[in-house]
């Protein structure tokens, strides 16, 4: 059997092609994660990236923090540092090293110290401390500054600077107590309260320089938070660089991103003030110069139409004759007008006025006429009527009574016409020409 001929169809993979496959792996496989370790073999290479060892007692690692990463980290590791890292497990393919890529790098410890800060201001925020309505506006023109800071603190040094390079004429007052240390919290707290106690000055400065969460972690306690905000007077805080956060920061009124930037923002220069109000001053004089040119220019065309009383009153005078014209040929041009027209009227009217002498003598004959048929008609009625009522009195059943007749009736006025409508003992009533009576049928 030839043992150099292949029998299985399975495809040969370069070493390069090896390692990207275990480098895929390995980064599916191992998420970015919190690693830590000790510093050791510490390398910051010319284009800024940085390369080291993270080890512990028993094994080591290397790693790589490359240059966009290692501008965010707020130390720079030396040999020895307790560290934190945030790292995805990878490959290096060109020697096949696994190492792993930094993206994050903290001390040992801060990792606690940060869900301790997190815990804080989630509960300073709930109850109050950190809301933007009680936050309260720095004085356009304070007459003193408070500083509470340590009088050994390079922080001051660059406040007193700022300030007296700003505005020298403002007072200066300090209110020392140490930044770090033990108890470090409890004096500043202290310090801040003193101040607004003895109420001196109209804006207070709570500052420090930079350093690690640990050197700053007194102005993150809640006590310091609280004399902040029940403090009377505003209250810069410049505590660290820009990228440092503190609780302090939070509760106080106004965040500077430095101490510097704290006295910067707690005075503004005298000398802009002053050129400010030199350029008021040159607006207002051009203001005023140009409201008096006005005004003079107003003056100049009211005098201009001012006329003399007596020679105003006769021109109004002239006004009156020439209204007081008008208003008669006013009147007078309807009046003329209305009585063309009540002639013309007149003239129509008179020309289609009927005859009525001849109407008349027509109405008077057709008077008479009615007259004399209606007294006919009523002679022929009144003897219609009085033949009528002789009939009438001939049927008048009255008369036939007083001839000696009576009307029977029974009890039901009923007319009796024969003996068989009477029952024995039953009444029955007479009606005589003089009166009526009753009786009995037997």
């Amino acid at each position: 059997m030839n043992f150099d001929q292949r029998n299985d169809s399975a495809p040969v993979i370069s070493v390069s092609a090896l390692n990207q496959a275990v480098g895929r792996l390995l980064e599916r496989s191992f998420p970015l994660q919190w690693i830590s370790g000790e510093i050791s073999n510490f390398t910051r290479a010319a284009s800024g990236h940085w390369y080291f060892t993270l080890k512990d007692d028993g094994a080591q690692v290397r790693a790589v923090m490359f240059r966009g990463r290692a501008q965010y980290a707020n130390f720079v590791p030396r040999e020895g540092d307790k560290v934190e890292v945030r790292a995805l497990v990878t490959l290096y393919g060109p020697r096949g090293d696994y190492q792993i890529n930094v993206e994050a790098i903290r001390r040992a410890g801060v990792g606690s110290l940060f869900e301790a800060f997190q815990r804080l201001k989630e509960k300073l925020d709930a109850a109050g401390l950190f809301h933007p309505e009680r936050k309260r506006a720095l004085p356009m023109f304070p007459r003193a500054i408070g500083i509470v800071t340590s009088p050994q603190a390079a922080a001051l040094r660059d406040v007193l600077t700022a300030l007296q390079r700003r505005a020298p004429h403002v007072q200066v007052i300090l209110y020392p107590t140490p930044v770090q240390g033990q108890l470090a919290g409890e004096k500043i707290a202290a310090a801040i309260d003193t101040a607004s106690l003895r109420n001196e000055c109209d804006v207070l400065i709570v500052c420090r320089g930079g350093g690690s969460i640990e050197d700053l972690w007194s102005f993150n306690e809640e006590d310091v938070a609280y004399a902040v905000a029940n403090c009377r007077m505003p209250v810069i805080s410049g505590v660290g660089h820009e990228t440092d956060f503190t609780i302090c920061d939070f509760a106080a009124d106004l965040r500077a991103a430095t101490p510097t930037a704290a006295a910067e923002l707690a005075a503004t220069p005298r000398a802009d003030w002053i050129g400010s109000l030199k350029a008021d001053v040159i607006d207002l004089r051009r203001a005023m110069r140009r409201a008096l040119n006005d005004a003079e220019q107003t003056l100049d065309n009211h005098q201009r139409r001012l006329l003399n009383p007596g020679a105003q009153i006769e021109q109004q005078r002239h006004k009156l004759r020439a209204h007081a014209t008008a208003l008669t040929h006013a009147n007078r041009a309807p009046l003329t007008q209305a009585r063309h027209q009540l002639e013309r009227l007149s003239g129509r009217l008179s020309a289609r006025k009927p005859d009525a002498g001849a109407s008349r003598s027509a109405l008077s004959g057709l008077q008479h006429r009615a007259a004399t048929s209606i007294a006919r008609q009523l002679h022929h009625k009144r003897d219609a009527l009085s033949a009528l009522a002789a009939q009438l009195e001939l049927l008048n059943p009255q008369r036939t009574l007083e001839r000696g007749y009576a009307i029977v009736t029974d009890d039901h006025g009923s007319v009796v016409r024969a003996p068989s409508q009477l029952k024995p003992d039953s009444t029955i009533n007479l009606r005589l020409a003089e009166g009526s009576a009753q009786a009995k049928a037997i």
